[in-house]
């Protein structure tokens, strides 16, 4: 086969047939070159954009499949920590005291206090605080005593069946006459009251 170069000269577009062999061979090579391009472009990449898709696809629902032939697997167990978790719930909410029961707690923390030895400047009921499943329910409290008595009252607030938390404490040296120091504590106690409740 020669490829002379005065082959590829004077060639004629109008009469392609009558070129010699090296220019056909040329211009096929260079057709099929281009019809394969154009084909990898028109129907192979978008194939292999959506084959990608359908590997990351596949990824995820490996992972979502085995996640949930976990929970599958271990369904037994997770009933039975669902249960509990409901038993906690539920006794967490008994511990919340209901409206009726309300007003004794201040009755509760008047006989705490008194018991302790302490003499009450403040006990009022401050305005309610609603939360998104609980309402607060926060009590201004001010006592004067002695120290041991305070640290009696804090520890027996803290121990009541009800949950009732302690904030915002501030202790203060009262000078009587007899130069026996008393202290003023000023904090704030917070119950709660379950949300629903409010419906009934």
């Amino acid at each position: 086969m020669n490829f002379d170069k005065e082959q590829f000269e004077n060639l004629d577009l109008e009469n392609i047939g009558q070129w010699p062999f090296a220019p056909k061979l040329v211009l096929i090579i260079f057709l099929a070159s281009m019809v394969a391009f154009l084909g990898y472009i028109g129907l192979v990449s978008g194939k292999i954009d959506q084959l990608k898709r359908v590997q990351a696809e596949e990824i995820t629902l490996k992972q979502s499949y085995q996640a949930k032939y976990h929970v599958a697997a271990n369904l037994d167990l997770f009933r039975a920590q669902m249960i509990e978790a409901e038993g906690i719930f539920a006794n967490q909410l008994r511990s919340l005291p209901n409206s009726y029961e309300i007003p004794g707690l201040l009755d509760d923390i008047t006989f705490i206090g008194t018991t302790s030895g302490l003499e009450f400047v403040k006990l009022e009921w401050q305005p309610e605080i609603s939360k998104e499943i609980y309402i607060e329910l926060p009590i201004d409290i001010e006592v004067n005593g002695p120290y041991h008595s305070l640290g009696s009252f804090v520890s027996k607030i803290a121990g009541l069946p009800r949950i009732v938390t302690l904030h915002n404490f501030k202790i203060e040296i009262i000078k009587t006459n007899n130069d026996s120091d008393i202290l003023n504590l000023t904090m704030e106690a917070k119950t709660y009251r379950y949300q629903e409740q409010e419906v009934n």
